[in-house]
């Protein structure tokens, strides 16, 4: 599977796509069709790294 590490630490982290992209700032079908095909490590970098930044956001908001 393309980009598997990414699906996955959203699937663990239960963030949406749509959550990953408004966090982007890229519409939801841009996300979905970057993820069609494997993407650059900076590329890949950048979203692991936003995916963080939403887990620690939906932390700071539960506590």
């Amino acid at each position: 599977m393309k980009n598997a590490e990414i699906k996955n630490k959203l699937k663990q982290a239960k963030i949406f796509q749509w959550q990953l992209a408004d966090k982007l700032i890229i519409s939801e079908m841009s996300l979905v069709r970057k993820l069609r095909y494997e993407l650059s490590e900076d590329e890949k970098q950048k979203i692991l790294t936003a995916i963080d930044e939403l887990v620690a956001e939906n932390h700071n908001n539960n506590v």
